[in-house]
């Protein structure tokens, strides 16, 4: 029904911090800035892969019970054709809610650098 979006991508191996240009930040004494992976950009990407499984397991019950209750030899009665669709607007709410929420650290991470200046203390305020 609905996509995911972008996920936040860890810190990959050989992965190097953006190339220095002489417009750069230059730190007092005229040094080149350092880079370190961003730690709040690493919290997104944790917090990804926690909500993803929870998000999975719940689908995968209300998918189970959805197609329980669809099944004739669960239900012979006129009043299981309610529960039916009780149990799909539920995975539809669901849905929306596992949109929201991976959207919502998406859209986090999208405003998130990767990369900030080693010592830096503002995580979001710092634009490179």
């Amino acid at each position: 029904m609905f996509v995911d979006p972008p996920a936040p991508q860890p810190l990959r191996p050989g992965e190097t911090p953006p190339r220095q240009s002489a417009t750069d930040q230059l730190t007092p004494g005229g040094q080149t800035t350092t880079w370190a992976f961003n730690p709040e950009y690493q919290k997104l990407v944790d917090l990804w892969h926690q909500v993803i499984p929870h998000m999975e397991s719940l689908t995968t019950s209300l998918d189970r019970a959805f197609q329980l209750a669809k099944s004739p030899q669960v239900w012979d009665a006129p009043v299981s054709k309610r529960y039916v669709e009780d149990i799909a607007e539920w995975r539809k709410r669901l849905a929306m809610y596992r949109q929201a929420v991976l959207t919502a650290i998406s859209d986090q991470a999208a405003d998130t650098p990767r990369w900030i200046p080693a010592g830096s203390d503002a995580p979001h305020a710092f634009l490179y």
